[in-house]
């Protein structure tokens, strides 16, 4: 008997060496994804090229310390691999659902602009769309894939988003940045097509960390060493995703969209208060309301109705500003397995750490119903703790 109390809003899924060669035409199979062992470590090429190594996302169970990584695939936990092994994993934790992210096209699918071929790019999207369909098969109530988009192309994403939709998909994976990429800003109407196919799924949007603009300071790790490097590019990215949180505000695309949803991943949560009192205090100061019509409220006050963030490691946060100056309706909580800082092997004993002294009714809502209202997951009942045979 297995007590399910946990809903994990993002972990990651370590592709399959065929998930892209397998699916494409034959004339594709040298340019797509694919791994190569080189020099004793399992490399991701793209169009020829090394573009990640196998083992940094997913060191979760890796007996050496960072920064020594997995090096095949015969070193990481079948869990990061293998649906049946994920799903047993999920029972000994007690997690009924976990969504699920990619990895080797980039935390926003941005690495296959690197195939400048619209054709191919696209085609990539939808081979990965399609094993990560086939993946959570293994039990799709609880294994719930996110789609990715063709972000370089506003119609492509209508046509992806349609897609998957008709496979089951419940939601969907952009760039928080698009501009970034030389492509227009969130709150342009160029995307209204794919906020409003969104919007008629009722498939939230969501913006994942690093899935926008993102360079590693090599020479940071170089001359400083890893662990400065470490820690600093993983608080830009969180911050980085505070700002496109922002950005969503203050384009007025959530006026135009009012059942439209938006989800910051993995940007954890401490860094909403002063941004919500910054950007409406920016936001008054500058004129706002004289120059922007579609806005009937405060940029912050559409947070409540439409924007969901997420939090693993935080405790201070939790404790001390969610119900007060963060919603508690707004919050989810995630493991980011296998990722290097996710939460693995004490999950209980830091989830009881981090919500010491709060009610249950608060801890439910976070770790459980908040994500299944948000998703439209299928649960066996609504109560906190689920047993099942």
């Amino acid at each position: 008997m297995t007590e399910y109390t946990l809903i994990d809003v993002d972990s990651h899924i370590t592709e399959s060496p065929g998930t892209w060669v397998d699916r494409v035409a034959a004339r594709h199979r040298d340019r797509v994804p694919r791994v190569e062992r080189i020099e004793g470590r399992d490399i991701w090429l793209i169009d020829g090229q090394p573009a990640t190594p196998v083992g940094p996302t997913a060191p979760a169970g890796w007996p050496e310390p960072m920064p020594t990584m997995p090096r095949t695939y015969e070193d990481l936990l079948p869990a990061a691999y293998d649906a049946k092994a994920r799903l047993e994993l999920l029972d000994q934790v007690g997690i009924w659902a976990q969504l699920l992210y990619p990895n080797v096209g980039g935390f926003g699918g941005q690495r296959f602009l690197k195939l400048r071929d619209r054709e191919l790019m696209y085609e990539c999207v939808r081979a990965y769309n399609d094993w990560q369909h086939e993946w959570a098969s293994a039990d799709p109530t609880r294994l719930v894939p996110v789609a990715s988009m063709p972000f370089w192309d506003a119609d492509d994403c209508v046509k992806e988003l349609e897609r998957c939709a008709g496979l089951g998909f419940k939601t969907i994976l952009f760039t928080g940045e698009p501009h970034r990429f030389d492509l227009p800003y969130l709150g342009e109407g160029y995307w209204d097509r794919l906020w409003a196919a969104a919007s008629a799924h009722s498939m939230p949007v969501n913006l994942h960390v690093g899935g926008g603009e993102f360079n590693w300071d090599t020479r940071r790790m170089e001359q400083r060493g890893f662990a400065e490097s470490f820690a600093l590019e993983g608080l830009t990215l969180f911050h980085k995703n505070g700002q496109q949180v922002c950005d969503v505000l203050l384009s007025g695309l959530l006026p135009r969209f009012p059942q439209l949803r938006i989800v910051s991943v993995e940007s954890g949560i401490g860094w909403m208060p002063f941004a919500m009192e910054a950007i409406d205090y920016q936001f008054i100061e500058g004129g706002g309301f004289n120059s922007r019509p579609e806005f009937d409220r405060l940029p912050s006050e559409y947070f409540a109705d439409q924007v969901y963030i997420t939090f693993w490691f935080e405790k201070f946060a939790i404790r001390e500003l969610v119900g007060q100056a963060i919603p508690v309706g707004n919050v989810m909580w995630e493991t980011d397995f296998p990722h290097p800082t996710c939460l693995y092997g004490d999950i209980h004993v830091r989830l009881d750490e981090t919500f010491a002294g709060l009610d249950g009714d608060t801890r439910k809502r976070l770790v459980w119903d908040n994500a299944v209202e948000l998703y439209g997951l299928d649960v066996p009942v609504s109560d906190s703790a689920l047993t099942v045979a």
